[in-house]
């Protein structure tokens, strides 16, 4: 993810980020059989049932990911508002509840036979989290990569973020509350409090500070490029350890990773579908239809992992739910890249 998106080149960790989801898991999984004590110790650290490691290497991938939103953008909201209705509406009035309906179809229904009732349930806590947090990070490499323009990504994602600052947590309670799972109110204001709230204010802190300290070539080019070896090794070791808490329910039951992966895959297909499609029947030029489709099928998978973590456990199925997202989302999401930009020519 960066903002200035007409410099960046797909990465080559972020090309194959399912590839390192793979090895974490595969690490993960070694030391929960061969190095128990190492969960066991950490299982130690929680406050509030929040794993304190899990909490601090959450905030060292959330808080860089803030720094690249630049909220100066929404000045500019005025301009061609169509697109930025086609995003809000897809990913605020739709996503949301057209996952909830896909994944419980498939684990309360399709998969029944195999997924006992309460961990079905919890799977599809994991798929209503990330179906309620659109991406903010990666869609700025999915805009680049399909030629999208980047200033109005830019005020697509910014936008997307105040929304998700008043929509996330009541959606979630709703839709949580319809699965039949309760959950305190208090806990999950915490949760968004803790990892968007905060994390966004220091991120909108240091971004003007560093501006206009240093300027906004100083700001993109150097200052964040700092950050980008601490995201990657946040998520890492999240993974790692999160995995290490799922190894015993990994290895009796690997077929679940399967189960996880079919609704949330189709998921992103649907809603890339639905904005795309809004946008060509709008006749939106490309550079901006395929950025909101992008935003819509792609997942702010970091906020969903740290809510599951404070909701429910780094050891719950919800948490494995939102990892099996990280998993699938970068050969999904690379797919859709392709097909936007076979489909250019069809665009004004």
């Amino acid at each position: 993810m960066k903002s200035n998106s007409n410099k960046i080149d797909m990465k080559f960790f972020e090309k194959y980020l399912s590839v390192w989801v793979l090895l974490c898991m595969v690490i993960g999984v070694l030391i929960s059989v061969y190095i128990p004590v190492i969960p066991d110790v950490l299982s130690n650290f929680e406050y509030e049932n929040v794993s304190i490691p899990i909490a601090i290497l959450l905030w060292l991938m959330i808080y860089p990911m803030m720094l690249k939103v630049d909220f100066v953008s929404v000045k500019n909201v005025r301009k061609n508002p169509r697109g930025l209705y086609v995003t809000w509406i897809t990913n605020w009035l739709i996503k949301p509840f057209s996952m909830y309906l896909i994944a419980s179809f498939f684990f309360m229904t399709v998969f029944k036979a195999w997924l006992p009732s309460d961990l079905a349930k919890d799977y599809l806590a994991g798929a209503i989290l990330l179906g309620a947090a659109p991406c903010t990070a990666m869609v700025f490499v999915w805009s680049h990569l399909t030629k999208g323009d980047p200033a109005y990504t830019v005020v697509q994602v910014a936008t997307n973020d105040l929304i998700l600052l008043v929509a996330f947590t009541p959606i979630v309670a709703f839709l949580l509350g319809l699965s039949g799972i309760t959950i305190p109110w208090g806990t999950l204001l915490l949760s968004v409090l803790l990892f968007v709230v905060i994390p966004l204010a220091l991120g909108v802190i240091t971004r003007h500070t560093v501006i206009k300290s240093k300027g906004k070539a100083y700001f993109e080019n150097d200052f964040l490029k700092k950050f980008d070896h601490v995201t990657i090794a946040g998520l890492l070791l999240t993974l790692i350890l999160i995995f290490s808490f799922q190894g015993r329910t990994i290895i009796d039951n690997p077929v679940h990773i399967v189960f996880i992966a079919i609704p949330l895959i189709l998921q992103t297909f649907l809603i890339f579908a639905i904005a795309y499609g809004a946008s060509y029947l709008l006749k939106l030029p490309h550079c901006i239809s395929a950025p909101a489709g992008m935003i819509g099928a792609s997942n702010f998978f970091e906020l969903a992992v740290a809510v599951a973590i404070a909701l429910f456990g780094a050891g719950s199925p919800v948490a494995l739910a939102t990892i099996v997202g990280v998993l699938v989302e970068v050969p999904v999401m690379l797919l859709l890249v392709s097909f936007a930009n076979k489909t250019k020519e069809k665009f004004i």
